[in-house]
């Protein structure tokens, strides 16, 4: 069966900015000028420690309160988990589940699924590379929903705040969670999905 030429055989690289087909001698774009690699550089490094430095901030933003609540001079700090039981058990059942998967599902299932693309890769391995390629382009598009949970939280802090004798206070721990949002979608953007290919590159 014939396969199809790869762009690194045809001497040709992928502009990132304006996506115009570039010749590999090329460093920059002729198009828009940005600066061209065949590949994105250090890819597996840098994913990895932005992926991890992305886990050490997710332990504080788990453990530290998010935000402080004061309701008629009662006082009372909330984490992410603690908020969407209080928020399921007031009636919010909506507000808790978002919350629920903005906080935790979506980084937890970026979290799983770059170790595996990552340990995957380096390893060479050429397990379901089809459905890894799909994984990676799911991550890719949830890094758009990971700032709910800080917007969910400026949203209620704005809702209480025309309350009388009611305030809330965002809390360090919405810092760290921002910080791990920031930094899983740098770790997204660093990983180079086309190392998944990598092996049918070298069999040809």
């Amino acid at each position: 069966m014939n396969r199809p030429f790869f762009a690194s055989q045809l001497g040709l690289k992928r502009c990132p900015t304006c996506e115009n087909i570039c010749q590999a001698h090329e460093h920059h774009c002729p198009r828009c000028y940005a600066r061209v690699h065949s590949r994105k550089p250090d890819s597996i490094a840098r994913t990895w420690a932005l992926l991890l430095a992305g886990l050490i901030f997710y332990v504080p933003a788990n453990v530290l309160p998010v935000m402080r609540t004061s309701v008629f001079g009662s006082t009372s700090e909330n984490t992410i988990l603690s908020g969407v039981v209080e928020f399921w058990h007031s009636g919010s059942w909506d507000i808790a589940a978002l919350i629920f998967f903005a906080s935790v599902v979506v980084p937890c299932l970026k979290f799983a699924v770059l170790v595996v693309l990552l340990v995957t890769c380096q390893r060479k391995s050429r397990w379901a590379m089809r459905e890894r390629a799909w994984l990676y382009r799911l991550v890719e598009g949830l890094g758009y929903w990971s700032m709910l949970d800080v917007l969910v939280v400026a949203l209620i802090a704005a809702l209480v705040q025309f309350r009388s004798l009611s305030a809330v206070e965002p809390l360090l721990g919405i810092v760290f969670f921002g910080c791990v949002v920031v930094l899983m979608m740098l770790a997204t953007m660093s990983f180079d999905p086309r190392l998944i290919w990598d092996t049918e590159v070298e069999d040809v």
